[in-house]
């Protein structure tokens, strides 16, 4: 096979071993099988490869190539779980229809990991002085535990992430803060309403306050992120019917850019709900943080950035363009351990959807754009 007929060709067996994770999905198959298909596709090609299970199941995969010789160490990092499938028609046959694969990963993101495993292995080929490293880790959908891990067992000049940004270099990404506002009221019969107090009306404030919040937001935007936002993700609360509700529970997720901490958004909510209670002081509502994930931001003028704007130039005919994206990735992780880190994957469409594909021909130029990257920044 060619290099572009081999990156196609290990998308397809990637996407047909199910490794959506258990975390989100019960009883779900993890990470274990792909981990093993990764190993053995790197053993088999002349690199280096260890399998880190800290968590029993739940492996990632540290796979080393070049000579580790006087350049420079680039690692590439991708995940090997997935989201669910509920909703798909045959979500582990990898097909093909035109230019695209379709199948659950194929977008989000084992085309992005394909591509960093081909890279690793013709950057080691071409006789790089340096050093390639691809993460392939658990967890990511979920908590991120394996990316936290594999950091413990490597270290790196730069990084770049695979997940999909349609071939432009994101050199920024937003966080998010969960936050859960608790409302408690009084239960009573509903022919009764005076003698309780329905916590779900008394949210009503609570989610107006919240949307101005919102509004508020959008006067100011990052450069490349836009502004940050919120919204209310989950409710529950009542018992039923004929009884006035005791306890109503809101979700919110706060969308974070790059200079604002976990500790501004809980500020932020602290006082909204201190303002809805001077409206309100019969409003009995407390706040707590349930996940926190840092914005992260890379220096335009990184040496990372320059590298791979000349190996899209060199690679696509044209640099690509620098964006930053809405999402969350590992990149912030690996950005917090000191790493100089960007974004960089193919096009596509479809993550977490119940149509997903990636685009071939894009699936091969990341290949090959991150094979001349590696070999630029590690001779």
């Amino acid at each position: 096979m060619t290099p572009d007929e081999d990156v196609v060709e290990l998308l397809r067996q990637l996407v047909a071993i199910d490794s959506v994770n258990p975390s989100l999905v019960a009883d779900a198959a993890g990470e274990r099988h792909i981990a093993e298909l990764v190993a053995r596709w790197a053993n088999g090609v002349g690199l280096a490869a260890e399998i880190i299970e800290p968590v029993s199941g739940r492996p990632s995969v540290i796979v080393r190539g070049g000579t580790r010789g006087p350049g420079r160490t680039l690692l590439l990092c991708g995940h090997l779980d997935t989201v669910g499938t509920a909703g798909m028609r045959d979500p582990l046959t990898p097909r093909v229809d035109g230019d695209r694969m379709y199948g659950r990963g194929t977008y989000d993101m084992k085309a992005g990991l394909a591509a960093a495993l081909i890279a690793c292995r013709d950057a080691t080929d071409a006789g790089i002085t340096g050093e390639v490293i691809v993460a392939a880790v658990a967890d990511e959908e979920h908590s991120s535990t394996g990316v936290q891990h594999a950091l413990q067992h490597l270290t790196a000049d730069a990084a770049i992430v695979t997940e999909p940004t349609e071939l432009a270099i994101a050199t920024a990404h937003k966080g998010f803060v969960w936050t859960e506002i608790e409302v408690q009221g009084k239960a009573a019969h509903g022919s009764r309403p005076h003698l309780g107090v329905d916590a779900i009306l008394k949210t009503g404030p609570i989610l107006v306050a919240l949307n101005e919040l919102n509004e508020r937001l959008r006067s100011a935007a990052h450069p490349t992120l836009g502004p940050a936002t919120l919204h209310a993700s989950l409710i529950t609360g009542g018992i039923e019917e004929s009884t006035i509700p005791d306890r109503c529970l809101l979700t919110v997720e706060r969308r974070t850019l790059p200079g604002e901490t976990t500790a501004d958004v809980g500020r932020e909510i602290t006082d909204l709900l201190a303002a809805c209670r001077d409206a309100d002081p019969d409003l009995n509502a407390i706040s707590r943080t349930t996940l926190a994930r840092e914005p992260f931001q890379i220096d335009r003028d990184a040496p990372i950035v320059h590298a791979l704007e000349a190996a899209t130039l060199a690679t696509l005919g044209q640099r690509a363009p620098i964006t930053g994206m809405s999402y969350w990735a590992d990149s912030a992780f690996i950005a917090a351990a000191g790493i100089p880190t960007v974004l960089f994957g193919p096009p596509g469409d479809g993550a977490h959807a119940e149509i997903e594909w990636v685009d071939l021909p894009g699936t091969i130029a990341c290949a090959r754009t991150l094979t001349a990257a590696a070999s630029t920044f590690c001779s």
